[in-house]
């Protein structure tokens, strides 16, 4: 069940990573040994596809977030 507080474009977003992540999974099954180079190449083609759908502000903004995520996560890994 949703949490009070996530906004509406909150919940579709997690359902549209819900989506992409089940897609991933069977494209890097497909892919075997490729499957860290299928992941790599699936970034690539939805960042191509998403500044066709919104737009390179839109998409460079979102990558920031994105990094900062991740560089946070993993000075929270090293803090461990």
């Amino acid at each position: 069940m949703s949490e009070p507080n996530t906004s509406a474009a909150e919940q579709l977003f997690e359902k549209a990573l819900d989506v992409a992540e089940k897609h991933l999974e069977a494209a890097m099954k497909e892919g075997g040994a490729l499957s860290g180079y299928v992941a790599i190449a699936m970034i690539e083609a939805a960042v191509n596809q998403a500044v066709e759908e919104t737009s390179h502000t839109d998409v460079a903004d979102m990558l920031r977030d994105l990094a900062d995520q991740i560089e946070a996560d993993a000075e929270e890994g090293d803090d461990e």
